[in-house]
This record gives structure tokens, C-alpha cells and sequence, in this order.
């Protein structure tokens, strides 16, 4: 059910359910979605929303319109936006993948190590946790969480295994990023990292250092994330998603 009253868009939001019902196999590879007027009926909202939502459908590669016939779902490879402003568990689903996360460290304030020139929190306090992904049954993920308690209070009281980030910040804090700093690059894990991933002693990972900035609120998240790149393409969209006037 879309809710008008949220601070995400309606169009995002309908996209989210759209993407949320392939990557969970309601609408399987070959389906046809329901035609544009179909949606809007069925969710009360105008065509220009629903163009909205499946151009970005069309953008992030998990549909295809085929002239004179309608929309279809396509045949998803394995590939993770790992850029993607709407978070982590929303960048895999929109993938196509299923990521089922659990903490390995709870939420708490802590004091971050200055030994990080790159993390914003250096030197000071944060909220901070630790979550492991894993993609059917395979650990693929460890992310390391840095949030500003000012930015967000009372955080230690939010449930975060399994939950969206992004969507937690935009429904509990009113809050959605407005751009970002992110960088990559392949390393050989430390050990407590490489074991809750299960590599090798030689297998690298991929380690992602992403910056999240907020109207008012800079550099209010930090997140570095250790990837395992032996079963997922990782890549980057250069451009803006479609908006309609």
C-alpha cells in the first residue's frame, strides 16, 4: 500500500513494491507487468507516477517494453549497484538477490579510533554496528556502520537485523541523502573479517568506503563495506535517475 503522507515519493515507492515482488519471485523473468493505467488504478495514482516508477524499472535493468506488447520482467544476472543512494539491502533487491542480514555487533555509541584518516567519526563518538549479509546461506557482505547520534537519537531502540538502513532513516528520521563520497578498493581482509566472510588466506575482497551527506547534516554516515567478489559483479551507475516534470 503506498502511503502519500511518507517522505518518499510516490513513484519510488511503487517502484520499491514493483522490485520488491521480482527479486521475491512474485513476478517471475518473462512476466508482464500490469499495464500503466491498470497501476494507477490499482494504487490511485496518476500515469505520469506510474511512468516514473517503471522508467527507473527500465533504468535499473529489471524490466523490459517491448513496442506494442507491454512491459516484462527480464532475466537478471547477478550484479550489485553498490552506488545506489537507496541503500544496501535496496541496491541487492534491485539486483534481483535476496540479502539476509543479521548483527554481529549491536547498535551502540562508541568511541571511533583516530587511526582512520578517511572516517568522519575519527577520534570521536558514534553510533556504530556491525551486520553480516549472506545470499543463500553464503556469507557475501560485512558492513561496518558509523551514524552521528545527533542526527539520529535514540537509534539504540531501532530494530536493524533485516532492516532496511535507508528506509529506517527516511521513515523514522524524515531524512533521505542527498549526494555522497564513495571509494573502492581490493584488499586481503583481516582476519576477523575474513572468517565471518569464509575466504581463503589469498582471497581478496572488495573494500568500499562510502560517505553519506544530509541537507544540514554532512558526512552524518560513514559505512565501510567488505564484499566478496567471487560470485557478484559489483558496478557503479554514472548518472541521474529519471524524473518527470
Amino acid at each position: 500500500m503506498l502511503n502519500p503522507a511518507a517522505p518518499v515519493p510516490l513513484y519510488r515507492q511503487l517502484f520499491d513494491e514493483l522490485s520488491g515482488q521480482i527479486s521475491g519471485g512474485q513476478l517471475g523473468v518473462g512476466a508482464r507487468l500490469p499495464s500503466e493505467p491498470a497501476l494507477a488504478r490499482a494504487h490511485g495514482i496518476g500515469r505520469p507516477t506510474v511512468r516514473q516508477a517503471t522508467d527507473l524499472l527500465v533504468q535499473r535493468g529489471l524490466v523490459e517494453r517491448r513496442r506494442g506488447s507491454g512491459t516484462y520482467v527480464r532475466r537478471q544476472e547477478p550484479r550489485v549497484d553498490l552506488f545506489s543512494l537507496s541503500g544496501t539491502l535496496a541496491s541487492f533487491q534491485q539486483g534481483g538477490l535476496a540479502l539476509r542480514t543479521r548483527l554481529l555487533e549491536r547498535v551502540g555509541v562508541r568511541a571511533v579510533p583516530a587511526a582512520d584518516p578517511e572516517n568522519p567519526f575519527a577520534g570521536r563518538q558514534a553510533f556504530t554496528f556491525v551486520r553480516l549479509g549472506r545470499i543463500a546461506g553464503r556469507p557475501t557482505l560485512l558492513e561496518h556502520v558509523f551514524l552521528d547520534p545527533r542526527v539520529f537519537p535514540d537509534l539504540h531502540r531501532e530494530r536493524l537485523a533485516g532492516v532496511s538502513l535507508s528506509r529506517l532513516v527516511e521513515e523514522r528520521y524524515h531524512l533521505r541523502p542527498s549526494h555522497a563520497e564513495q571509494s573502492f578498493r581490493a584488499l586481503l581482509a583481516p582476519p576477523p573479517a575474513r572468517a565471518a566472510l569464509g575466504l581463503g588466506p589469498g582471497e581478496p575482497a572488495l573494500l568500499v568506503k562510502r560517505r553519506l551527506h544530509f541537507p544540514g547534516a554532512p558526512s552524518a554516515i560513514f559505512t565501510e563495506l567488505l564484499c566478496r567478489t567471487d560470485t557478484l559483479t559489483f558496478f557503479q551507475t554514472i548518472g541521474a535517475e529519471i524524473h518527470h516534470g
